[in-house]
């Protein structure tokens, strides 16, 4: 299973603005530090504060901040949100199979007790569990200069 670039950078997002939590934060800052589209960012920005997980200040000095607290924006909840389809295979869908063999596959039991187990561990983690007492600046400088 991998995850859309929008739960990606849903995350990263997130995760900046809530290290950055004693300000309102704007799409260009965020744009640039991650070097990610800015319409993209538009449309997360958007969503997330449809969802409560930003409050979003309109205007010339405005922004977004988080629209909780860091600690009760949980992983799992947040995830499920941003992710339209979180089915590994096409007969965990909510569609109609096409698959010939699901009468008498095990896979598909298998498959969905690993996306549990992977939701089972993310909801037992939020927003601050990765934040904690990391700072962006420092954080992205060191990244940015290791060889």
């Amino acid at each position: 299973m991998k995850l859309t670039a929008f739960t990606d950078y849903s995350l990263r997002l997130l995760m900046y603005v809530a290290v950055n939590d004693d300000r309102l934060v704007s799409i260009r800052e965020v744009a640039e530090v991650f070097d990610i589209s800015r319409n993209h960012l538009m449309k997360i920005v958007h969503e997330l504060g449809k969802g409560g997980y930003l409050k979003t200040v309109r205007g010339k000095n405005g922004g977004f901040r988080l629209g909780k607290p860091a600690r009760d924006i949980n992983l799992g909840t947040l995830i499920r949100y941003t992710e339209d389809d979180l089915s590994v295979v096409e007969c965990l869908g909510g569609k109609k199979s096409q698959c010939k063999i699901i009468e008498l596959c095990m896979l598909a039991g298998v498959l969905q007790m690993a996306l549990d187990a992977f939701f089972d561990v993310l909801d037992r983690h939020t927003l601050e569990d990765l934040t904690g007492d990391l700072s962006f600046p420092d954080f992205l400088s060191q990244t940015l200069t290791r060889p």
